[in-house]
Order: C-alpha cells, then structure tokens, then sequence
C-alpha cells in the first residue's frame, strides 16, 4: 500500500497549524487475517489517533481497522467504510456481516471498511465498571422510585468519570469523523463513500458538515434527527411510537376474530392496558420471568410490527388468564445496532482475535463497554443541552406519561447526562448541501420517520427513499423496495431526480 501524503486534515475550529497530522496519515498499516475462523481474505489492523486533535502531540489512541479489498481490481472506485450505529456499536466485523448481502456490483466497486469507533470493542474501550443493574437504561418514572432513578443517574456518570478521567470529553462524535478522515488518509483515498445506520446517520451527517469535499457517495440508513440528537432522541421513540400503537390497535381491530382483542381501535386499547394495570397487580409469566405492567411497556418497539405486536398482546391476554406463559420478545430480523444507549446484553465486539498473527491486538473489553462508550458518546456530544435539576426530569416524565402512554416517561425521565460534564466541543450543527441518500422504513422503532425526515431536511443536497408500509430498523440491503435506487446510487453515483416512496412487498 502506498501511503496518502502528509497533508494536513480540516478539523473544524480546531487549529492544527502547530501541531502537524502527518505521523497519523503516513501511517502504514500491518494488514493481517482478522482470525482463524473468518475468510482469508478479510483483513485486521491497527492505527494510532490523537485523544484530542487540538494536541496530535498528545495522547494517543487506537482505532481497530477492518476491510475486504474490492473484487474487481479494474472496477474499483474507492472506500465504502461502514458503521452499525449506537452510538457504541462496534463496527469492525461489518465488511463481512453487512456485506453478505451488499449486492456484487457494489463489493465490485469498493473496498469495504469497518472499524470500532474510539472508545468502542477493540479500539482502546472504555468501560464504567457498572453492575448488571446500572446497565439497565429503560427506567418508569415512578413518584415512589424517582430518588433512585435519580441516584442511578449520578452513580453512572460518576463511575464513568472516575474510570475515564479525561478520555470521556474526547469520546465525541467530532472526533469520531476526524478519526474517519484519518483512515481515509491513511488508505491514500481522496474521498471516501460510506454506509450508516442508525446513530451512524449522525456520524456520516457530521463527516459531511467537518469534511463536505471529501464525501463522495454516504448513504444513511434509518436517519437519526440531527436538530433533536440526544434528550431529543429518546422522545422522538415516545412519539413514534404512539403513533405505532394507534395503527397497531386499528390493524387488530380489523382481526378480532383471529386475535380476539377487540373488534374496534378503541377496544383494543382498552384490552391491552387492562392488561398492563393487571400485570402492575401481579406480574405475567413469560418466558424470562414475571412481567409487570412497566415491563409490558418498555417492549413499546413490538407495535412497529403490527403482526407479531398482535400475537404478542393475545399471547399476554392468554397468560394473564392463567393457560400458559407468553414467549417474550418478538420476531424479527436482526438489524444494525440502535440509536441511543441500549439495555444491557451480550453484544459482538468485533473479531475473535484466534490466529497466530494478530492484526488487531487482544484487548481486555470490559463487560459493560457497550452501555459505558454509549453514553460516553452520547453525554459527551450532548451533555450541555440537558437540565442539571431533577425536578425538571420530575415534571417532563409526568408530562409526557400522559402525551405519549406507552413510553413519554421512560424516554424523559432522568439520564446519566444530566450529571456528565461536557465534552470537549459543543454539538455539531448538520447543515450542507453534501449529495447524500437518506432511506428510510415508514414505521422504524428506533428513528422514526419523523426523524430521517428532519435528516433529510438538513442535508439540503440528499434526496429520500420512504418504504411505505415499511417495518422496523434498517433498510438496506435487506432486500426492499429501495435497494435498487441505493445500489444504483453506489455504484453509479446518481441520486433519484425526486424524493421516493415505495411500498413494501406483501
């Protein structure tokens, strides 16, 4: 590999005049076989990073690197790097998970690139030392239980400073995109094309707004709002999702006789929270364990999918009359990694490091590294635009309990950002005219479709692809209507003259 030449990267309103990047974009990578168990072919490596760009002479970190070489050596074009959202999500097996179903045409053109954000599974993590219930960030507001939400907040934030020290205020979204350009640097490319989903939409967005000349084709699946990114994330779920619920209980309605819910909307609600106020009396066997009412709720994300939602709810209705325990859960495909700190659980950190060479050093990943670079992401970007009072967290839960039933109040009641201090820089303001792709399912859990519209708004040179009836968190390539037009803009680079809407097969 010939290394990019030591050219000085634009970092914003952080100066790097003094303090030259060339180390970092000289580097040349150790390429080895990621390990024993994946194809020959997909290949590991490591690379050094500032800490903080406004010293490169500083501390440094690592950034674990993956890629699988475009297959065709005459049609290649350039990079496509790939990133599965979270924030905290690792990325650096996404080369051959994602690219499984990436269409040939597209593995032909791009080397595909997957990489652990700073802070995340190989690439120097952090974690907070939290136990399996600090982990937990779907949290009620009850008046009887606020204190300890509350105490909860504070113990996370300050566990994660007295592990993280200074590390915290430079795990950033910014410096996640300047850690981008480093590797698009480092790989001799000019440009670089990417694929995001998720909170990888925010990423890809603020990669446009720091570097817009050296965006070539982004594609941003699932689109988080940019505007609304942090405290605001949370609440748009609340939103989304009553307004899911409402075309849930219309769609049951229709098959009462199949579901026995209720034959109108109206009785269909009125079937499900008397199941709620009867699990808040004494819980419901599932499959792991009791359910109470607050538990009922926070599977909020199950009435995207209005069939298996359906058999949900009539299973918790056959339960609650004592016949038989409720699979917990619902189907579904698996999908890119969420927006937003999520609730604890195994989690894939990036390649088994078994081989003899190992390009990828062995790290120690601590347990919770998931929940502790996810809210480090998360509070660092954001953490200036959340109330320091409890009270106010008090008093918007109640709020919005009642605008929003199922969930207003888990997603506005207290957080660890509320006690983080701020990150190094404030939030990035997403506002360009960087061609893009935005697509998008009609009904996602996790950015609902209000919110890639908003994306889509702030990037003035994207165009959208809606999947009308579309169900759940991520879209492309798992085979809807829209992978036509976003293959065809990867490989060929031409948007859709007009925003689309498709309809979802079946």
């Amino acid at each position: 590999m010939t290394p990019a030449p030591a050219t000085a990267i634009a970092t914003s309103d952080i100066s790097v005049a003094r303090n030259s990047l060339g180390p970092y974009t000289q580097q040349q990578p150790d390429w080895q076989r990621c390990d024993a168990r994946s194809p020959a072919a997909f290949q590991c490596a490591t690379l050094e990073v500032p800490l903080d760009y406004g010293d490169p002479g500083g501390r440094k970190v690592e950034i674990a690197i993956s890629r699988l070489r475009a297959s065709s050596a005459k049609e290649r074009r350039g990079v496509l790097l790939l990133n599965p959202g979270g924030p905290g999500g690792p990325g650096l097996n996404m080369p051959v998970d994602v690219g499984a179903d990436l269409p040939a045409k597209v593995k032909r053109q791009y080397d595909l690139i997957g990489f652990d954000p700073r802070g995340v599974g190989r690439s120097s993590p952090v974690g907070c030392g939290l136990t399996a219930d600090e982990r937990i960030t779907d949290r009620p507001y009850r008046a009887g239980t606020f204190a300890k939400d509350v105490r909860w907040a504070r113990t996370v934030a300050a566990k994660c400073r007295a592990k993280g020290g200074d590390t915290l205020r430079h795990l950033t979204t910014r410096n996640t995109a300047r850690d981008m350009d480093v590797i698009r640097a480092v790989l001799g490319e000019k440009k670089i094309s990417y694929l995001g989903y998720s909170y990888g939409t925010y990423l890809g967005a603020v990669y446009t707004q720091l570097f817009p000349r050296r965006a070539d084709r982004f594609v941003l699946d699932s689109a988080a709002d940019p505007a609304r990114y942090g405290r605001g994330t949370f609440q748009g779920m609340a939103a989304g999702t009553e307004l899911a619920f409402t075309r849930w209980s219309r769609w049951a309605a229709r098959r009462h006789t199949t579901y026995a819910l209720g034959s109108t909307p109206a009785e269909v609600r009125r079937t499900f929270w008397h199941l709620v106020a009867r699990a808040d009396r004494k819980p419901i066997d599932s499959d792991e364990g009791p359910l109470t009412g607050d538990g009922v709720r926070a599977q909020r994300a199950t009435f995207f999918r209005v069939r298996a939602a359906a058999s949900w709810v009539a299973g918790l209705k056959t339960a609650a009359e004592g016949r038989e325990p409720v699979p917990s859960g619902t189907p579904g495909q698996a999908v890119p990694q969420q927006t937003g700190p999520q609730r604890a659980g195994p989690r894939q950190t990036g390649p088994q490091q078994t081989g003899s060479q190992q390009a990828v050093p062995q790290q120690a990943v601590p347990p919770d590294n998931a929940d502790a670079s996810s809210w480090a992401v998360l509070c660092a970007d954001t953490s200036r635009t959340w109330p320091r009072d409890p009270g106010q967290y008090r008093r918007d839960a109640i709020r919005d309990k009642a605008r929003y039933p199922l969930y207003g109040d888990f997603a506005s009641t207290i957080k660890p950002c509320a006690f983080w201090k701020p990150g190094s820089e404030p939030p990035t303001k997403v506002h360009n005219k960087v061609r893009s792709l935005i697509v998008h399912n009609e009904w996602d859990p996790q950015t609902p479709l209000a919110s890639g519209q908003a994306m889509h708004r702030a990037l003035r040179g994207s165009r959208m692809i809606t999947v009308a009836g579309g169900e759940g968190h991520g879209v492309y390539p798992f085979g809807s209507c829209a992978d036509k037009s976003a293959t065809r803009y990867l490989t060929t680079g031409r948007l859709p003259a007009k925003d689309l809407t498709c309809r979802k097969a079946g």
